[in-house]
């Protein structure tokens, strides 16, 4: 309600405009409801307002019936986009449209095929450019081996024109998106990321620390953390505010000592350049994220279940800095604001049955993969024993450490309603 009066007012400042049409889009986004997208769907296909409100428009309506497929808004979406000159379609904001298109199909894998061959009739750039964001957003987190082969292909391409790079940096990130739920995928998906770094083109280059960043959200790990640490030194000044905003995607939540002293350095290092040093306090911002109880993974439910409005929070703003000059370092900045999508609390919270908080025994510690094993197997080691509320880090478990009560779910994770044990019998002390 509050929203919707600043989007019909013809009189509305475009700004204001343009941080309505994201307020919703960041309010509604997974709901798919019906009344959010009557009044973002005009704004797409109106060919009067400027193309940076129609994009944002796309985006939000992407958002809010994300992994939906919805026929009517990807045609409205295909429709803007043909109608369009080439002039507006080369706009810092018109690759939202492109994502926003991509976003309604996240998980969906090859249900996508009449709007490719739809895509490939415009001559614009933005028409590959949002091929290849679709087949990255389908296949979001699947793993699919023949899908990143498809990426790496793309990447490899030697592009001379400057508007057709948007196209092989997306393709960057498609291999990193793709491969992100499991580990085998994304170990190999950073190796790859070594020689694409050796290898590629500017584009390429500046978008893979933030490939890097979507693959290890919230969990930094030694290796990945160096090789960032290393780009955040780079000549070019792009990759090396890539970097940057990667290593506070890599930590966020984690209050990692190692990285926090990174970036006190960087900080001193870049005193000098303005544009630079605000990616560094974004950073650091995202690394104390709750002074250290938050995440941004968009895996939950031990991951295995991908998030798809988490993950489209983190696309957002990894899309905004790949020219971070134009959009973030300039007038865009408020594209960072979509990172709350992908923020949640890392707390292991215990209620009973009436919802009432309950403290209770539970153990913590790495998780062991016990798929398919005989018997009981353990599924966590070197756990250490805590009362609730705790904080559950990166790849660790937690089981009830007691009897006397019974978890009514198999992963304990974010809120979890136990029951009293009604076999439990508290051993009394024997009288000395």
């Amino acid at each position: 309600a509050l929203l919707s009066d600043y989007i019909a007012d013809d009189n509305c400042h475009a700004i204001v405009k343009l941080a309505a049409i994201s307020g919703l889009g960041l309010a509604y986004a997974g709901t798919n409801r019906q009344d959010i997208l009557d009044m973002l769907v005009p704004l797409i296909s109106d060919t009067d307002i400027t193309i940076d409100l129609s994009s944002m428009a796309a985006l939000s309506a992407g958002l809010v019936c994300i992994g939906s497929g919805n026929s009517d808004v990807s045609t409205v979406i295909l429709q803007s986009m043909m109608e369009r000159v080439d002039g507006e379609l080369s706009h810092k904001l018109a690759r939202f449209m492109a994502l926003g298109l991509g976003l309604l199909y996240v998980g969906t894998q090859d249900k996508y095929d009449t709007i490719l061959e739809t895509l490939k009739a415009i001559t614009h750039p933005i028409g590959k450019q949002a091929s290849i964001l679709m087949q990255v957003c389908a296949y979001a987190g699947t793993g699919n081996v023949l899908e990143v082969q498809k990426m790496l292909h793309l990447c490899a391409e030697h592009v001379s024109d400057k508007e057709d790079q948007l196209g092989q940096a997306f393709a960057v990130l498609g291999v990193g998106v793709i491969s992100m739920g499991e580990s085998v995928g994304s170990a190999m998906s950073l190796r790859t990321f070594e020689h694409l770094m050796h290898y590629g083109e500017a584009y390429v280059r500046r978008t893979v620390p933030l490939a890097m960043g979507l693959v290890c959200a919230s969990n930094p790990v030694v290796g990945v953390v160096d090789t960032l640490s290393k780009f955040s030194h780079d000549n070019d000044k792009s990759v090396a505010s890539s970097a940057i905003f990667a290593m506070g995607m890599v930590g966020a939540g984690t209050n990692n000592a190692r990285l926090a002293q990174l970036l006190r350095q960087l900080a001193t290092y870049y005193q000098k350049d303005a544009d630079v040093l605000f990616v560094v306090r974004i950073s650091q911002g995202l690394l104390h994220m709750g002074k250290g109880t938050m995440t941004i993974n968009p895996y939950h439910h031990d991951r295995t279940l991908l998030s798809h409005t988490a993950l489209a929070g983190l696309l957002v703003p990894v899309v905004a800095m790949i020219n971070a000059e134009k959009l973030v370092l300039t007038s865009s900045h408020f594209l960072l604001y979509y990172l709350v999508r992908a923020m949640y609390p890392r707390f292991l919270i215990t209620l009973d049955e009436n919802l009432e908080s309950v403290s209770a025994s539970v153990r913590v510690g790495q998780a062991v993969d016990a798929v398919g094993q005989v018997g009981r197997p353990k599924t966590i080691t070197g756990f250490q024993t805590h009362e609730t509320p705790v904080l559950l880090g990166h790849a660790e478990r937690a089981e009830v450490a007691t009897e006397k009560y019974v978890a009514l779910t198999s992963v304990l994770e974010g809120f979890v309603i136990l029951k009293k044990n009604p076999d439990y019998v508290e051993e009394k002390e024997e009288e000395g």
